[in-house]
């Protein structure tokens, strides 16, 4: 089915309005650039100022152009903007791009503007790009509707494209593609979105999905519209094997504002975008240049590589440097098996390395054959999933000829890192070597590509967790105190052993059935935080202390906020366990749902060691982020100590991310602390929390 986008980026013919003979206008360096590169589309300039622009008729207004067009791209002022648009759509023009600024950014008038445009789109169901807009180039067709230099002064693209560019920022499209056709990136569609009023990065990302000519993105995202979208997008790349890089600009801490709970602290702007990255299978990259090497690494189309790298070197320094960097950055070097290490012996003296690293010496490239087979040997292993080669000009050349045929006979990758001056560079690209002349730009792209392919061979296909129905008593009324908010959680398998108890007499017999010690807290719908209301009491050994304390928690609390609505206290048996979680789901405002975990109590926002992920998850995937915490150690025996309950643990992280999901009216559910039992006796609920979309507590 075509995308309602192809007469955008795929135009059969093309009306520029506002046309220029001059190649430095912005009016007429597209028009210069259709005709020197050959589109082979109609192409209609429209100017009543000229009779012939670069070799093409001009025409004096849009209704004179002999036929409805795919696309009009407008070189005009904000102002004269929309008025021109009704035209072209009078005429039957499909789509439009606007380059004009001084639309939304500029002001009152420049929003009013953009307001009518996008009323304008709106109703009459016409596709406008921009405002603020540099323009679009389809690099297979030669549509060329950007007034961008950069196509003058880069290589001339000769094979067919099958990378995208996509990106919020004009400047940033240009820049990148300079930097990537210098790597000999073969482009298919030159994307910038302007100011998105009517078509917003995630469309455009998802035409891409399913574009033929494009296998791999090259995203630069300064905020998204559409989080929903951009999720579907993905997983549509997902599931076609595509990639998606990403270059995520801004960081905002939404901290500040989070004054009821922890998680909105933890699950901030720039972290949230992190977790959908690593889970849509998006590689995110910190600059230009780290951008343009993973484009260039995905184009090998070594897409069943791993983490576990073998590095072959010339020089034992440079194995530990390179082991370092690789470990460093999330890769595994693991000692080679014992034939294979017999066969690399047979070539490399006793002073050298064959463990992995593996330190061939400078004199091995004497012995190509030796070269050959132990090339083979690394290429044929089940140790590992590529090869990461340094040898310095000279020796790199001595090398090539083994190493190109054994890269064309093998399905492994394999990379290169010369710092000399070798002559095989391009020789070795063209047998499908990775190659590179910086030992740092070449770790910080293997590495997530090497991490990219490991992850997206462990999903195989693995659908996304699904949503668990809960039972119709689920319903829960907000605003609520913890006592309703654990009977909520209840019904979505986070089992609670408190009891609550509305005066003392209760409490006492409530403690008695627990087993002592206990702990009294108070139970108010307006209180969240209790510990700063007095409204906690700990370790109460019998029933004086209990009938004791719960005069006491509901004095302070009615003292703390004599406005609050108080109705008893919950006891709760002293608990002992392994280590403390805060588990978390809210709302982000991009992507919805999203769960956090990570250290819980006090320590919570100092240390910020949590792991994030839009939900719904499972429990392999609870696992997981609690593997990404610094803090795991703790919940797996670390120094002796006694192992966690894990599988419980995910289970209350799936069932709070679950409860999130099926509250419509909850902005956020967090437990904290959450303690996680010895392994086999499970978690308990120390504090629940759940928050409704809108709420006002009572001030004290």
């Amino acid at each position: 089915m075509t995308h309602r986008l192809e007469p955008l980026l795929n135009p059969a013919s093309i009306a520029l309005i506002g046309a220029s003979d001059n190649a430095g206008r912005i009016g007429g360096l597209p028009l210069d650039l259709l005709t020197r590169f050959g589109y082979a589309g109609h192409v209609y300039p429209v100017n009543p100022k000229y009779q012939e622009v670069f070799g093409l008729r001009c025409w004096p207004d849009i209704e004179s152009v002999p036929q409805s067009v795919d696309l009009a791209v407008l070189a005009i002022g904000a102002g004269e903007v929309t008025p021109m648009l009704r035209r072209c759509h009078a005429h039957g023009v499909r789509a439009a791009i606007v380059y004009a600024a001084g639309f939304a950014e500029a002001g009152e008038e420049g929003t009013r503007l953009q307001r009518e445009l996008e009323e304008f789109s709106a109703a009459s169901g016409m596709l406008v790009a921009g405002p603020n807009c540099m323009g679009f180039a389809n690099l297979n067709t030669q549509a060329h509707t950007a007034f961008a230099s950069v196509f003058k002064t880069a290589p001339m693209q000769q094979e067919p494209g099958i990378v995208s560019l996509l990106t919020q920022s004009g400047n940033v499209c240009a820049a990148v593609y300079a930097l990537a056709r210098r790597q000999g990136l073969p482009f298919s569609q030159f994307i910038n979105t302007g100011n998105e009023a009517c078509i917003d990065f995630s469309e455009y990302l998802e035409y891409l999905a399913r574009d033929e000519h494009t296998e791999i993105v090259l995203g630069y995202i300064e905020q998204l519209r559409d989080g929903g979208r951009f999720v579907q997008a993905c997983r549509e790349l997902q599931r076609r094997g595509k990639l998606l890089i990403a270059l995520k600009a801004g960081a905002t801490d939404k901290g500040a504002q989070a004054v009821r709970s922890h998680t909105s602290a933890l699950a901030g702007d720039r972290r949230v975008y992190g977790a959908a990255f690593r889970q849509l299978d998006v590689i995110e990259a910190h600059d230009f240049a780290q951008m343009a090497q993973l484009a260039y690494l995905a184009t090998l189309r070594h897409r069943s590589a791993g983490r576990r790298v073998a590095v072959l070197t010339m020089s034992g320094a440079l194995g530990a440097i390179l082991a370092d960097r690789c470990i460093v950055a999330g890769l595994e070097l693991p000692e080679l098996p014992a034939e294979l290490q017999q066969v690399l012996r047979g070539g490399i003296p006793d002073y050298g390395m064959v463990g992995n690293p593996v330190d061939v010496t400078g004199n091995v490239v004497n012995d190509p054959g030796f070269v050959r087979a132990a090339l083979g040997a690394l290429a044929t292993s089940e140790a590992v999933d590529a090869v990461v080669v340094y040898a310095p000009g000279y020796m790199l050349d001595r090398m090539a000829d083994a190493l190109a045929e054994v890269a064309r006979a093998h399905p492994r990758l394999f990379a290169a890192i010369d710092t000399g001056a070798a002559q095989c560079r391009q020789a070795l690209r063209d047998a499908g070597v990775a190659v590179f002349d910086d030992i740092g730009l070449a770790v910080s792209a293997l590495a997530p590509f090497l991490l990219w392919c490991d992850a997206r061979r462990q999903r195989n296909g693995k659908e996304p967790a699904a949503l668990v129905e809960a039972d119709a008593q689920a319903a829960i009324a907000l605003p609520c105190h913890e006592a309703a908010a654990r009977a909520h959680l209840q019904h979505f398998g986070l089992a609670d052993t408190s009891r609550h108890a509305r005066d003392a007499d209760q409490a006492v017999a409530q403690a008695d059935a627990l087993g002592y010690p206990v702990a009294l807290k108070i139970v108010s719908a307006d209180l969240p935080h209790k510990t700063e209301a007095g409204g906690v009491a700990l370790q109460l050994g019998d029933a004086d202390a209990v009938r004791n304390a719960y005069d006491r928690v509901v004095a302070a609390a009615a003292r703390h906020a004599p406005r609050a609505r108080l109705d008893g206290v919950l006891v709760q048996r002293m608990e002992r366990g392994v280590a403390e979680l805060i588990v978390g789901a809210t709302r982000d405002p991009v992507f919805g749902p999203v769960l956090t975990v990570g250290l819980g109590g006090v320590l919570t926002e100092l240390y910020q060691d949590t792991a994030h992920r839009l939900l719904p998850i499972d429990a392999a995937e609870a696992e997981a982020m609690l593997r990404e915490l610094k803090v795991f150690p703790l919940l797996d025996g670390y120094r002796g100590k006694p192992k966690a309950d894990l599988a419980a643990a995910c289970r209350a992280m799936v069932a709070v991310g679950q409860a999130l999901l099926a509250t419509p009216q909850a902005a956020e559910i967090e437990v904290n602390p959450l303690l996680v039992k010895e392994a086999g006796q499970g978690v308990a609920v120390l504090d629940a929390l759940i928050l409704p979309i809108s709420q006002s507590f009572i001030d004290p």
